[in-house]
């Protein structure tokens, strides 16, 4: 064991009791929270307007707080950016997260002085926690990389805001600093393209030991390492590579193409960071590491951050656009329910739904899934299938089959055009493609109808025929999202919509 995973061995192990202790008592530390952050905020005027120091009980808080998305408290978050202090909590914020939003066009999530250290801090623990749990700290005496947005910061009202990602990179500690790679001009440079070039300079020849980012845009890196190199794998070029962290997607249909190109099964860590919180984190670990474990047999879900500084709801995910909906707190969930998530948070957000939707997989402790986006289903016909399906269906009969999957998304055919019954059209970017496709499919949509009843209601009553699958030529999707200008970074591929601008999008690259 080198100096630096020496010096924090003992703190990582403190961090992991830590976890230990506050998962093991999830409800108290939840109730705790949401009396905090209520008597913190009922100066502001948000909490004057709500009555907040009238809030004694959980029924009190869920009457005086309503659910609400980024436009309900867009009137708020203007005067926040206007230079007001004291409107959603107190003070004004120490950085504006910039997000996307497909209606609301830019959003501006304020980060306060206290959530802000537990974004960073809350990355730092899932690290030392698997420290703690597998003895691996070598990446700690090597270099890592994070491929992320552009650190470079604007200012609103003297608020600094950007991407969570650029701001991320403003919260690592000097002492790590020396150790992280690409260099701050590299992480500068927008186009993604020539940022992923630069950084290959600048890693290529260095001792990488933890790669973290978004999978497909770190399959990108690995292959342009191979082609530089000419090695025929990873690890040939960064031998003492060991842990490769990832957030804000499944990495299971990502996992054989990267683990192909890595050269084997590497150790994983994942996490759920978001602008509004860093919702959760992995905090299990396989026995088998080292190059010798495959992909868990059960999804032992990620450990809901349930101490730091939000207060979590939770809607059953077909309530969400009701005007009374049924409204939760974490004592009251059940395992496998599909909830809409909404925070409550001490930067201000109150009543605020993520647009996330996710399933407990345990309640000893606290353990989720994510399982869709609220606003990313199809639901042409009532079926209401969602991402989780979409993923469970595919899946398991490409790995059986020994079929590796680059991208999908999943989109409704209503009106075919060569006629007949609708049906769910699939958009699958191949990395080896099924010799039958036919039968691929058919395979593929029994398992749908089995993870979704209503689906399988439709095809027995002859309402809908099954799945067509349109395999898609090389690269298809990572040209879709340069057409959208989200190439890299954070953005991701959405797996279903229930329109067609993705599907139709990519008719044009339907291999024939």
């Amino acid at each position: 064991m080198a100096f630096r995973s020496f010096l924090v061995r003992p703190f990582a192990k403190y961090i992991a009791r830590s976890i230990a202790r506050w998962s093991a008592q999830a409800v108290d530390c939840q109730e705790k929270t949401m009396r905090q952050i209520v008597a913190q905020a009922a100066i502001t005027a948000f909490g004057r307007d709500h009555g907040f120091s009238k809030i004694k009980t959980y029924e009190d808080f869920k009457q005086a707080i309503p659910i609400r998305d980024y436009e309900d408290l867009k009137a708020y978050i203007e005067r926040v950016k206007s230079g007001e202090p004291d409107v959603l909590w107190p003070g004004r914020p120490a950085y504006f997260a910039k997000t996307s939003g497909t209606t609301s066009g830019v959003k501006y999530i304020p980060m306060s002085k206290e959530s802000t250290p537990l974004h960073f801090g809350t990355a730092r623990n899932a690290a030392f926690n698997y420290f703690a749990q597998t003895g691996n700290g070598a990446w700690l005496d090597g270099k890592m990389i994070f491929l992320s947005g552009s650190p470079e910061l604007e200012t609103v009202n003297g608020i600094p805001t950007g991407r969570l990602s650029g701001i991320s990179n403003h919260l690592v500690p000097a002492w790590l600093r020396t150790n992280q790679l690409p260099s701050w001009e590299t992480n500068c440079i927008e186009d993604w393209e020539e940022k992923l070039e630069r950084i290959v300079d600048e890693t290529v020849n260095s001792d990488m030991r933890l790669i973290s980012g978004i999978p497909p845009w770190v399959q990108m890196y690995y292959e342009r390492l191979l082609e530089r190199t000419g090695k025929r794998t990873i690890l040939e070029i960064f031998p003492n590579y060991s842990v490769f962290g990832m957030g804000g997607v499944n990495f299971e249909p990502y996992r054989a193409k990267l683990e192909e190109l890595v050269g084997g099964p590497i150790d994983t860590f994942e996490t759920y960071p978001a602008s509004e919180g860093f919702i959760a984190f992995q905090d299990t670990f396989p026995e088998n590491r080292g190059g010798t474990q495959g992909p868990p047999p059960t999804n032992p879900g990620l450990l809901l951050n349930v101490n730091a500084g939000m207060f979590f709801e939770f809607v059953p995910a077909d309530e969400i656009f009701k005007e009374n909906p049924t409204r939760l707190w974490l004592q009251e969930v059940e395992i496998g329910v599909n909830y809409a998530l909404v925070l409550h948070t001490n930067a201000g957000l109150w009543g605020y739904s993520i647009g996330d939707t996710i399933q407990f997989v345990s309640k000893n402790p606290y353990r989720i899934v994510v399982s869709g986006r609220v606003k990313h289903f199809i639901s042409a016909f009532g079926e209401h299938v969602i991402g989780k399906e979409v993923e469970e269906s595919l899946l398991p009969v490409a790995n059986a089959a020994g079929i590796r999957i680059v991208e999908f998304t999943v989109a409704p055919q209503v009106t075919p055009p060569e006629g007949g019954l609708p049906y769910h059209e699939w958009f699958v970017e191949f990395d080896n493609a099924p010799e039958d496709l036919e039968k691929f499919a058919l395979q593929v949509d029994a398992a749908m109808r089995q993870q979704n009843i209503y689906y399988d209601d439709l095809i027995t009553g002859n309402i809908l025929r099954t799945l067509k699958i349109r395999p898609l030529r090389k690269d298809s999707f990572r040209e879709f999202m340069k057409s959208e200008g989200k190439l890299g970074g954070q953005n991701k591929v959405p797996r279903l919509a229930n329109d067609r601008k993705i599907a139709d999008w990519l008719e044009d690259w339907i291999s024939l």
